[in-house]
């Protein structure tokens, strides 16, 4: 099971993040009075850049833990990103093999048990800040598993990363699961709802143009979107 970071470790990552982002970007929090009083729930949210789990843990508004599910990685201690997310000890990585399926439920569940569990339910990198690609089922089925609501949380304005542009994280309404069973066609459902509440927190939200050479290098140092590469041979993911 996932070791707690302590509460100076986590102090030192959130404050850290925090600080490190308002170097470059202004961050707004909205409607952040829609959170659950109760101390676990799960968080489900967009991700249209790999800033993103930075910026709920870092801007995260109150003082209750948040781990975020991912990276997806088959061995967490290569790679400098990989080792400095080890040590933080606030995610909850899993391998791309179907193999590790149980333990990573298994780890998630423990963390949902406690805490505040932050997943980027769409499963990948979306194109586009005013709209997500498909939500997969994962979200709703942990919070089933769980016992615990989902809330939604629209990631606004990281599709570029431009110096000094305003990044909204912004709540939604709790999706409860109370009487709800944790079989095929509940999480279906419950996905169906998670997508269109997503939706409306991303309505009105324009796109915005690519930023300099320098933006642009930092919005995908470390995204993974190869579908849009010029000559890609594969199928791009739904």
């Amino acid at each position: 099971m996932p070791e707690p970071p302590g509460r100076l470790r986590y102090s030192f990552i959130r404050y850290g993040l925090r600080l490190l982002i308002a170097c470059y970007l202004r961050v707004r929090v909205e409607h952040a009075r829609l959170l659950p009083e109760q101390q676990n729930f799960l968080v489900c949210f967009s991700h249209p850049n790999w800033v993103d789990p930075m910026l709920v843990v870092g801007y995260w508004p109150d003082q209750r833990w948040v781990y975020i599910f991912g990276p997806r990685e088959r061995d967490m201690k290569v790679g400098l990103r990989n080792r400095v997310i080890r040590w933080g000890r606030i995610g909850v990585p899993f391998k791309p093999s179907a193999h590790d399926l149980l333990d990573t439920t298994r780890r998630a569940l423990w963390v949902l048990d406690r805490y505040i569990l932050a997943v980027a339910g769409e499963g990948r990198l979306s194109d586009r800040d005013g709209a997500i690609v498909a939500l997969e089922e994962g979200p709703a089925y942990l919070a089933l598993r769980a016992g615990v609501p989902i809330v939604p949380l629209a990631v606004i304005g990281t599709r570029w990363l431009r110096f000094g542009k305003r990044v909204t994280l912004r709540f939604g309404e709790p999706l409860s699961i109370e009487g709800r069973r944790a079989d095929r066609a509940t999480m279906t459902a419950l996905t169906a709802e998670l997508t269109a509440a997503l939706e409306k927190l991303l309505e009105g939200v324009r796109e915005e143009p690519p930023p300099g050479p320098f933006g642009r290098w930092l919005t995908d140092v470390f995204n993974e979107r190869p579908w849009l590469d010029e000559g890609f041979q594969g199928t791009k993911p739904r």
